[in-house]
């Protein structure tokens, strides 16, 4: 059986959390299913480590399709017209526009993963153009689609909401966890000392994409509350992270409430920044209004740090009895929060140990396998 995958998030420099998924599930799914072949679409070449061990390279044919402006509708549509496989994977939302037509749609199975509907929960965070193409992207995806996958209990549920479509079409598929990478004792030296952080304070850290449905703002006046303890004073709170849709003038509230020296703000950081912020936080927070899945807490739980997070979308699914849960529309309940996370050994002690418990609930294989069920389903493309 020839499966295609729209691998084109599967590279690239920077890689947020849409194109991590892209590259371990497909990865994933090479390992688990050496029974088939497969076709990456691809806008580049594949770097040289993609398809190395545990991958295999028998069996995959990468397809690149160099086309810089609509690449799925006219791209990638054409190559499936031109060599249609049995059956066709996208990790992130978008099948072609051509699947309107019956003909397309009943050539091809199809399985297509929804990883949130945050445009829909908030409209505001997001340009009028990217929250129409995304609505329609994923309406044209989800109602085509043979089979829908959502990363969460949560997602399916707002999937169900906003598309209407039958229930037993989407199915709950948990990716499993972002690995950290290895960090050396120097590189994570100079990491430190690039944020000034080498001094030795401790600080709370929150990595993502700086926009309002991560709940910052808040965050930041919780902060000022947190600092106002005497035996809290000097610790810090790091948000690193590049700005996303909607990003706001978060420097601004940090002059705001006079926290200029204990709020850290990194920009964009690589793989190898984030690990050694992570291993060397005390505490890591995750106040986002809204989440489709929420891989940070995971990394965090990985990297044996304590974590505080919302109780809201699908941070309480995936964090479990691991985090401290709090109401991201309360800041007095965010300070309480963090102000346990720090202080209270106990619950410290607690939380790292049912993280490490919690992430043997999740892993790549078993996402990769309800996928496998989907692609492999009776009907066409079989």
């Amino acid at each position: 059986m020839w499966i295609g995958i729209d691998a084109s998030r599967a590279t690239g420099a920077r890689l947020t959390g849409t194109e991590r998924y892209s590259r371990e599930i497909v990865a994933a799914l090479l390992r688990i299913a050496p029974q088939h072949c497969f076709r990456l679409y691809l806008r580049q070449v594949l770097d040289p480590d993609f398809l190395l061990s545990p991958c295999r390279s028998n069996g995959v044919e990468p397809v690149v399709i160099p086309r810089r402006r609509l690449w799925t509708h006219l791209g990638l549509a054409r190559e499936l017209a031109a060599r249609p496989p049995d059956a066709l994977f996208v990790p992130a939302h978008v099948l072609p526009v051509s699947f309107i037509r019956a003909q397309v749609q009943r050539r091809i199975r199809t399985v297509v993963t929804v990883h949130d509907v945050g445009y829909r929960r908030f409209p505001d965070a997001h340009p009028s153009v990217q929250r129409l193409y995304l609505d329609l992207g994923t309406r044209l995806s989800v109602r085509r689609a043979d089979v829908v996958i959502a990363d969460s209990e949560a997602t399916r549920r707002d999937v169900l909401h906003f598309y209407g479509i039958a229930h037993d079409r989407v199915v709950v598929a948990h990716p499993g966890p972002l690995p950290l990478v290895e960090v050396q004792e120097d590189e994570a030296r100079r990491t430190l000392a690039k944020f000034g952080l080498g001094d030795g304070r401790p600080y709370v850290l929150h990595v993502g994409t700086l926009q309002p449905r991560k709940n910052l703002r808040r965050l930041i006046q919780a902060w000022a509350r947190v600092i106002a303890r005497p035996d809290l004073a000097g610790m810090r709170l790091v948000l690193a992270g590049g700005p996303g849709w909607g990003s706001e003038d978060l420097r601004a509230e940090v002059e705001a409430t006079g926290l200029q020296s204990s709020v850290v703000l990194t920009g964009y950081v690589s793989d190898t920044e984030k690990a050694a912020l992570m291993r060397s936080a005390r505490a890591y927070v995750f106040p986002s209004l809204y989440e489709g899945f929420g891989f940070p807490v995971l990394e965090a739980q990985a990297a044996g740090i304590p974590v505080a997070c919302s109780n809201v979308s699908s941070l309480p699914e995936v964090a479990g009895d691991a985090a401290l849960l709090f109401d991201p529309l309360d800041v007095e309940a965010i300070a309480r929060a963090l102000e346990t996370i720090v202080l209270d050994e106990g619950v410290r002690a607690r939380l790292v140990a049912a993280g490490y418990r919690n992430l043997t609930r999740f892993s790549w294989e078993a996402c990769a396998r309800i996928v496998l069920e989907g692609l492999e389903g009776a009907g066409r493309g079989t």
